[in-house]
C-alpha cells in the first residue's frame, strides 16, 4: 500500500529586539515562560525542529547580527503551515505572544518569514537571516513569505511504499534533543 509522504517541511525565522537585557527583572516574565513554551512547542503536532544555543535550552545566547546584542532569533522546522499556525495561535503560546510589547521593540520591517526546505533540512542561522533579508528587500513570495501570504511546497507529496506506514502509523519525526543541530526558542513567535 502507498502513503503519501511530503518532501517538505516548513522552516520559520522571526528575530525580534528585546527592550532590556535579559538578565534584568524587565525580561524576568518573558524568561521564565521560555522552558515551559519551548516545551509546548516540542511536544506540539507537526513539531520537527527548533535551533538552540550552545547551552541546549533554548536560542536566547544567538545573536543573528554581531553588532546588535539586543536582536534575539527564533528558528524552526514545521510540517506544515497548519501545524505552525496551531502552535503560535491555538496553544499556550498565545499567551506569551500577546506580552510581546512589554519585552520586545516593535520593528518597522519585516522581522519574521516562513520557506519550505527539503525534509530533514535543518536551517542555519545566517540562511534565516537571508530569509528575512529577501523579504525585506522583495517582499513576500514563494522564497520568503508570512501567515498573510503562505506559499504552497515546491512539489506535492510523494508516494512512498512503507508496511509501518500502510499499517498507519504516524510518520516518526525527529524527537527533541536527538540531534546534535541546534533547536530554536518560541521567543517572540511570529505575530500575524
Amino acid at each position: 500500500m502507498l502513503a503519501l509522504v511530503n518532501d517538505f517541511h516548513l522552516a520559520q525565522v522571526n528575530v525580534g529586539r528585546i527592550l532590556a537585557p535579559l538578565d534584568t527583572p524587565q525580561l524576568s516574565d518573558f524568561v521564565a515562560q521560555l522552558p515551559e513554551i519551548n516545551a509546548v512547542a516540542d511536544q506540539a503536532p507537526g513539531f520537527v525542529w527548533r535551533m538552540v544555543d550552545d547551552g541546549g535550552a533554548d536560542s536566547t545566547d544567538l545573536r543573528p547580527e554581531a553588532d546588535d546584542r539586543m536582536l534575539l532569533i527564533n528558528c524552526s522546522v514545521w510540517e506544515s503551515v497548519e501545524a505552525l499556525q496551531d502552535f503560535t495561535y491555538r496553544s499556550a503560546h498565545l499567551k506569551v505572544l500577546a506580552r510581546r510589547r512589554e519585552w520586545f521593540e516593535r520593528l518597522a520591517e519585516f522581522h519574521h518569514a516562513m520557506w519550505w526546505v527539503p525534509a530533514g533540512h535543518r536551517p542555519s542561522m545566517a540562511e534565516a537571516m537571508d530569509r528575512i533579508a529577501l523579504i525585506r528587500a522583495e517582499g513576500e513570495g514563494p522564497g520568503a513569505f508570512t501567515f498573510r501570504s503562505p506559499h504552497p511546497p515546491p512539489a506535492g507529496p510523494s508516494a512512498v511504499s512503507s508496511p509501518e506506514l500502510s499499517a498507519g502509523t504516524d510518520i516518526p519525526r525527529q524527537e527533541p534533543g536527538t540531534s546534535a543541530e541546534p533547536r530554536t526558542s518560541a521567543l517572540g513567535t511570529p505575530a500575524p
